[in-house]
């Protein structure tokens, strides 16, 4: 808004409209005599742009010319600006939650020593602990062998049959066969033609 006072035609046009003398000089206004100018710098000042007060007053002074408004409330006449709420900032899709603060550290995560004695290795020699985990390396290379084995096959599969004992269609049908045979003749007669 300060770049607003900065120029000398706003300053002009605001001292016209008001009738006073109005100068901007280091980030500081003057004026002489108005109280409608230290309005406009109030609104100024709380992000309001000047041009609608000063419009307001424009349409004030055209309103006092007109003897029949004189007496009558001008607020239909004058412009009602809406204040445009300021869209807030982006806010991310995935908030990260904050942990609530605890003044406490968090538990010592256990060590592998600590993990060996709990489950009784640590007491274990070398080549026995080469043994076991010779052994669990085995048993996991097995079974993904198998799962492997398995999505190789598959395709060879043959498909599952269904069951030979399903119920087969049947002609239980109310038809009579020889009015059926008869209409069938019928049609065949009327499109050969007769030969006599």
């Amino acid at each position: 808004m300060v770049k607003f006072w900065e120029t000398f035609n706003n300053l002009s046009s605001v001292g016209f409209r008001v009738r006073s003398y109005v100068k901007y000089l280091l980030g500081t206004i003057f004026f002489l005599l108005s109280f409608q100018v230290r309005s406009i710098v109030k609104n100024t000042m709380n992000n309001v742009h000047p041009i609608y007060k000063i419009k307001e007053l424009m349409i004030k002074r055209e309103l006092a010319r007109d003897p029949k408004l004189k007496n009558e409330s001008w607020e239909r006449f004058l412009p009602q600006f809406k204040s445009k709420t300021i869209s807030k900032r982006k806010q991310p899709k995935k908030k990260k939650i904050k942990k609530p603060y605890t003044p406490f550290p968090p538990p010592q995560t256990e060590s592998k020593i600590d993990k060996e004695l709990a489950s009784g290795q640590y007491f274990l020699q070398e080549g026995q602990k080469k043994a076991i985990k010779r052994r669990q390396t085995q048993e996991k290379h097995s079974a993904a062998k198998k799962k492997k084995d398995e999505e190789r096959s598959q395709p060879f599969v043959p498909p599952k049959e269904g069951n030979a004992s399903k119920k087969t269609k049947t002609n239980n049908s109310d038809v009579d066969v020889e009015s059926l045979k008869l209409k069938v003749k019928k049609s065949m007669a009327k499109k050969k033609p007769h030969k006599g």
